[in-house]
């Protein structure tokens, strides 16, 4: 008798705690959401990574290419944290990419290039999954535009690489 009220007393304890654990999580969550929605410009202004321009020969064969430019203003507001675009803008966000591959200037239609493209929209594409969740983490959120802003700067880089190398002209003896 003496063990069936001890196991009875045991098992109220045990309810009684973990309802405490379930309410104790439910906050944490809230506040990881809070601390989601707190990113700045100076929290991306701290990344570190290399950041390469275009230069003045690669902007003089990509001036009529208005894609690239389109999406060099969402990086620029990617980099203002501002993540607006990402938010139901699901059409625009599908079709940058395939836009800007298919107006790619004929000077730059080289498979590196559109490797490094095709890495932007993986990256692109996952931005906007992970800014839309309200499950992620500050950092995780972070972490993923620094992946996108390096995944911009590895295309402009590679443009610039076809470009130089492209004007070289090398005299055979």
């Amino acid at each position: 008798m003496i063990i069936k009220i001890l196991s009875a007393v045991g098992l109220l304890m045990l309810l009684v705690s973990c309802k405490k654990n379930q309410e104790t999580s439910t906050s944490m969550d809230n506040s990881e959401y809070l601390q989601n929605q707190n990113i700045t410009e100076q929290d991306i202004a701290k990344l570190k990574y290399t950041d390469y321009i275009l230069d003045s020969k690669t902007e003089e064969v990509i001036k009529d290419w208005q894609e690239y430019y389109q999406l060099q203003d969402v990086i620029n507001n990617v980099k203002k944290a501002d993540l607006s675009f990402f938010n139901n803008n699901e059409e625009n966000i599908k079709s940058i990419p395939e836009k800007l591959k298919e107006s790619i200037p004929e000077e730059l239609n080289s498979e590196s290039i559109l490797a490094r493209l095709l890495v932007l929209e993986t990256k692109l594409f996952k931005l906007e999954s992970l800014s839309n969740l309200s499950t992620t983490s500050k950092e995780e959120l972070l972490n993923t535009i620094k992946e996108f802003l390096v995944a911009f700067s590895h295309v402009n880089f590679q443009m610039n690489k076809k470009v130089e190398f492209d004007s070289r002209t090398i005299e055979k003896p």
